[in-house]
């Protein structure tokens, strides 16, 4: 899978830390930039719960924006991580498509501060202050996406009239918007107004959304 190599908006003092007292500081900023926002989330009280001064804080990062920017790479490296093994399977392009979902939905849950951070700047009151983040994140995805369908095209099991940067597109807004239902309010309750009863059948989800992209892709 393609490396994530956002822009770096740390200093270099950050880097010499120890790993455990970096993730330790990015995980408590995580947290709060999830639940309160960037306005409102307060890097006195993150400085406190990630147990060192705000003095020391500022030694790392040079404004709260770069703070934020950070911790948002941050958390979206880590899910990055979880697909680098199945990407690198011998499945096809829909097995790995089916892994990617089952991660999904499980990840979502188990981290749904990192999730409910994607979601909060993708929200159009932050446009300008994750322009350059955002396009970072995403043409990892893109490529990623775009070049399994090229394979997948090229080796005959899915058609011909795909176009496989469309499609890519098309299959990331679906990853995208399953993540933000298992992991965000408004998202999941959305969810349940569509599946009713279904929304915990994770099987019954799974193959339902195997079956729509199956007959979007296959050869006609």
């Amino acid at each position: 899978m393609a490396e994530f190599t956002a822009s770096k908006y740390n200093r270099d003092t950050f880097d010499k830390i120890p790993e455990e007292k970096r993730t330790r500081i990015l995980s408590v900023a995580i947290a709060e930039f999830a639940n309160r926002g960037f306005n409102n989330a307060n890097t006195n009280i993150i400085a406190k719960k990630a147990g060192i001064s705000v003095g020391s804080l500022y030694k790392y990062f040079n404004t709260k924006e770069d703070f934020f920017l950070t911790a948002v790479g941050y958390g979206i490296h880590q899910l990055e991580k979880t697909l680098e093994e199945v990407l690198s399977e011998e499945s096809d392009l829909f097995g790995k498509i089916e892994r990617i979902l089952r991660i999904i939905q499980k990840h979502s849950r188990e981290n749904r501060d990192i999730i409910r951070l994607y979601n909060e700047i993708t929200a159009e009151g932050n446009s300008e202050l994750i322009r350059g983040l955002s396009s970072d994140m995403e043409s990892v995805s893109a490529k990623v996406y775009t070049s399994l369908l090229a394979e997948a095209k090229k080796s005959g099991s899915v058609g011909k009239e795909v176009d496989e940067k469309i499609f890519a597109f098309c299959i990331d807004n679906l990853f995208m918007i399953l993540q933000f239902s298992y992991a965000t309010e408004y998202y999941r309750e959305r969810m349940k107004v569509y599946l009713g009863k279904d929304f915990e059948n994770d099987e019954k989800v799974i193959k339902g959304m195997m079956s729509f992209i199956r007959r979007a892709l296959e050869k006609k």
